[in-house]
């Protein structure tokens, strides 16, 4: 008899889980979230790869924009002074998460709201942890956390390739931030003096004249390469860096892509659009009900070399079949 009893109250306790859970389910599946996407740099939204890597996914995870999800796109339009003011305003949204890159959107957004989770991903020059943003990167604590692209920690890779296209190379100048030069330079040298290059390295943040100081520098001892970091100013003015390195006979290695396409010699780095779309594997688990201190910050784990071909044949360069069997992308 007691086992007969014992028997009917595990059953009905299954049943009460079981229209709970389903319950729960149908609560879930009628909710549409509201995700904020706070963005320092201009253009349209479907003009950043980062923002359509995003948005792809969400799609990838199942999420449809204007059925189950709303995104809210705000830009400063490259006016950081404006970032808090629309930083406050998805916080006025009640968003349930925010999204963001570059240093100070990141700040922004973490200074307008302590409570609503922020999915970051990091600046070049961003240190989450000695920013003060997040506790650790294992353990974020707060309502932060993301991933980081370590840009700077890429700088000897580069240095590799240049080497490996152009045996004799030996003198490189480096355009970066500061920040990212502070927490590279001790690596770049070592790798440098290893492979018996000497570097000249110019600080560059976001102003043309700043670029052209250091192009002026440049010009009084000319060096066989320019490495370019994640500049604003380069970013900006990415024609006058490009048309500088060719008309110098300069080899140019990149962080993004984009330089390569626009004719620069080769980029490597981290694969934006696949940085993003696994931004949204984090919303993805917020929604669902994870705390963003419990979720560790990650590091990325795709990269890619482009060699721009058309590049070297101008600069006289043949390039060696062992990196050209390694690129990712080759634009003959």
């Amino acid at each position: 008899m007691k086992r007969i009893v014992l028997l009917l109250s595990i059953s009905v306790l299954a049943v009460v889980i079981l229209v709970f859970v389903r319950q729960a389910e149908a609560q879930q599946a009628g909710k549409v979230y509201r995700v904020g996407y706070l963005r320092l740099g201009a253009g349209s939204p479907t003009s950043s790869s980062g923002y359509m890597g995003f948005r792809q996914g969400m799609r990838e995870l199942g999420y449809v924009e204007g059925q189950n999800y709303v995104l809210e796109y705000r830009s400063a339009e490259r006016k950081r002074e404006r970032l808090p003011e629309i930083a406050a305003e998805l916080v006025r949204l009640k968003v349930d998460v925010i999204v963001t890159s570059a240093g100070p959107a990141i700040r922004a957004a973490k200074r307008a709201t302590s409570t609503i989770p922020i999915v970051m991903l990091g600046g070049s020059a961003l240190n989450p942890v000695a920013a003060g943003l997040v506790a650790s990167l294992a353990r974020p604590g707060g309502n932060m956390t993301g991933l980081i692209k370590l840009a700077g920690q890429l700088h000897g890779k580069r240095l590799e390739l240049l080497k490996e296209v152009s045996p004799r190379l030996s003198r490189v100048a480096i355009l970066w931030p500061g920040g990212q030069q502070k927490q590279a330079m001790k690596e770049v040298k070592a790798v440098g003096q290893a492979l018996g290059i000497q570097i000249q390295s110019f600080l560059i943040a976001t102003r043309l004249d700043q670029l052209e100081s250091a192009f002026s520098a440049i010009n009084r001892d000319l060096p066989h390469a320019l490495l370019v970091a994640t500049v604003r100013a380069a970013l900006n003015h990415r024609a006058r860096v490009i048309d500088f390195a060719n008309k110098r006979q300069l080899l140019t290695i990149f962080d993004q892509s984009l330089f390569v396409t626009a004719g620069g010699l080769m980029s490597y780095g981290v694969d934006h659009p696949a940085l993003y779309r696994r931004a949204a594997t984090y919303v993805d688990k917020i929604l669902k009900g994870a705390k963003p201190a419990d979720l560790p910050i990650e590091q990325p784990r795709e990269f890619k070399l482009v060699i721009n071909l058309k590049t070297a044949k101008r600069l006289g360069l043949t390039i060696p079949p062992t990196a050209l069997y390694r690129a990712d992308k080759v634009i003959k």
